[in-house]
């Protein structure tokens, strides 16, 4: 079976998609699903290439038992093709997401938040400028979302449930 591939995007992949890819790879490893899903994640600008996620993000993470171990890196046309899924954080990123997808592309695009059930959040707000409550309630909207976003693919592409 070829893995379902998962790409996380937020504009500089330094919060909130290097979370994302953390909070979900943590999830498919607990499940024993590292076979069957693989996770990664970029950004819709460049500016950071090359550096790790935000000391403050790795740091919430941290407490929670996430490692923030990806490097940023900018979404590039072949990611249109060689991922499943592409998930962006807020709807400014799905609104360039869209524009940079060639007609072509394979991967279905969605919104994270889709997968939020009653909590009333309707994007992942970007906690950059903000404070460490911002970092906290990044993480909390993700574990929701990267959950109910796992149990879907379980059901949908019969996906093991271990």
């Amino acid at each position: 079976m070829n893995k379902y591939k998962i790409l996380f995007v937020c504009l500089g992949n330094i919060c909130r998609s290097p979370a994302a890819e953390a909070v979900m790879r943590s999830m498919v490893e607990s499940r024993r699903l590292s076979d069957a899903v693989e996770v990664d994640s970029a950004g819709i600008i460049g500016y950071h290439e090359g550096e790790q996620a935000d000391p403050r993000m790795r740091s919430a993470a941290f407490q929670r038992g996430y490692r923030l171990t990806s490097i940023s890196r900018p979404v590039r046309p072949d990611d249109f093709h060689s991922f499943d899924l592409i998930v962006g954080m807020d709807n400014s990123n799905m609104q360039s997401l869209r524009r940079m997808a060639p007609p072509d592309a394979h991967a279905r695009l969605c919104l994270l938040t889709d997968f939020c059930a009653d909590s009333g959040h309707t994007e992942v707000p970007d906690p950059y400028y903000g404070g460490l409550s911002g970092f906290v309630l990044v993480l909390d909207i993700l574990e929701e979302a990267c959950g109910r976003l796992l149990a879907t693919l379980q059901d949908e592409k019969s996906l093991p449930t271990r």
